[in-house]
């Protein structure tokens, strides 16, 4: 397998650019997710890497090797995509041989990768059913085999589980996460949920407008937000942004507190009324108006029971508040 790097990369089309300028290490691997709201440049930049589109300008590495102007046949990477892209008329294990097949890969050699990608992805026993008899997250185990024959480099995959439905996106989110221990190589995995990002990745890359907001591993993501943006968009629900002056704190543009560190009080704290109340079992999320402070989202232990209209006393966790200039970065706290 491969490190990626991209090293001063931009991409225009025509008078718009969507990528200004990025440098990125992919460690040697990693499973590394790019993630951001639609239209930040995560799937241009996968396809960048991909060779699918070519760079205005920079340079992309793969395993050591400048492949800026390389043929995607020629950098060693299979792409798995949002749509399963299955030949009907075709058997699972024909699906699954194809690209061998036509590049005249020895019966021997093309029937050993196709046991061995069949066992990594329990599909040994559909081998002779076609995509029709499948369920959606097996068509795409399916797709996903047919890049594993070819023994890439790099495994790119760009929105794969978007078509699945709740259960199947979390039991496919499982099955990522062991094919990648199985095999132990080098993915890169575009999404928009940063659920998936959370839970998949070693390593999470936050795009927005086609700029790196910040570069870590889930939880360095989750406990110190480089700045506002990756705040609220890293954790469901999401961060709570308030301003500073609201909260007392004038020489602080916006104070961030998670959803999670309110908790309801007897005495000292915000009077507060649950505008909705959502009961999810293990949780309770209220969703409350402060008087002079805004609007906020409390996540409470499920066994605290609330409904729409209560009121409540909440006081947030000084030591777990979150601080950040009027440009929206983070500032470093000293007081604690």
């Amino acid at each position: 397998m491969a490190e990626v790097r991209l090293e001063n990369v931009t991409k225009s089309f025509g008078k718009l650019t969507v990528i200004p300028d990025i440098s990125l290490t992919v460690p040697d691997k990693s499973f590394t997710v790019l993630v951001g709201p639609s239209g930040c440049g995560k799937s241009t930049l996968l396809r960048l890497i991909a060779g699918l589109e070519r760079p205005t300008s920079g340079t992309i590495r793969i395993g050591g090797d400048d492949v800026t102007d390389d043929e995607p046949s020629k950098r060693g990477i299979s792409m798995v995509f949002q749509s399963y892209a299955l030949y009907p008329h075709m058997s699972v294990a024909r699906n699954i041989d194809f690209g061998l097949r036509i590049s005249n890969m020895p019966t021997e050699e093309r029937e050993k990768r196709l046991a061995e990608a069949a066992r990594i992805l329990a599909l040994e026993d559909y081998l002779d059913r076609k995509p029709s008899e499948l369920s959606g997250g097996q068509r795409q185990r399916v797709a996903i085999g047919r890049s594993i024959v070819r023994n890439p480099k790099v495994f790119l995959f760009d929105e794969p589980l978007s078509n699945l439905d709740a259960a199947l996106r979390t039991q496919m989110r499982v099955e990522l996460a062991e094919l990648h221990h199985s095999i132990d190589s080098t993915m890169i995995y575009v999404t928009h949920d940063q659920v998936e990002a959370m839970t998949l990745a070693d390593q999470i890359v936050v795009m927005n407008k086609g700029r790196i907001e910040q570069i870590g591993s889930p939880m360095d993501l989750y406990d110190t937000p480089a700045s506002v943006f990756v705040a609220g968009f890293i954790g469901s629900p999401k961060m709570n942004l308030l301003p500073g002056k609201a909260l007392g704190r004038p020489d602080i543009a916006t104070v961030g507190i998670r959803p999670e560190d309110l908790e309801v009080t007897e005495n000292d704290g915000w009077d507060t009324k649950a505008r909705v109340v959502e009961t999810l079992g293990s949780d309770t999320i209220a969703y409350v108006r402060v008087e002079d402070v805004g609007e906020m989202t409390v996540r409470l232990p499920g066994h605290i029971r609330l409904k729409d209209g209560d009121r409540l006393k909440l006081r947030a966790d000084p030591e777990r508040q979150h601080h950040f200039d009027e440009d929206g970065r983070r500032i470093e706290r000293t007081d604690v």
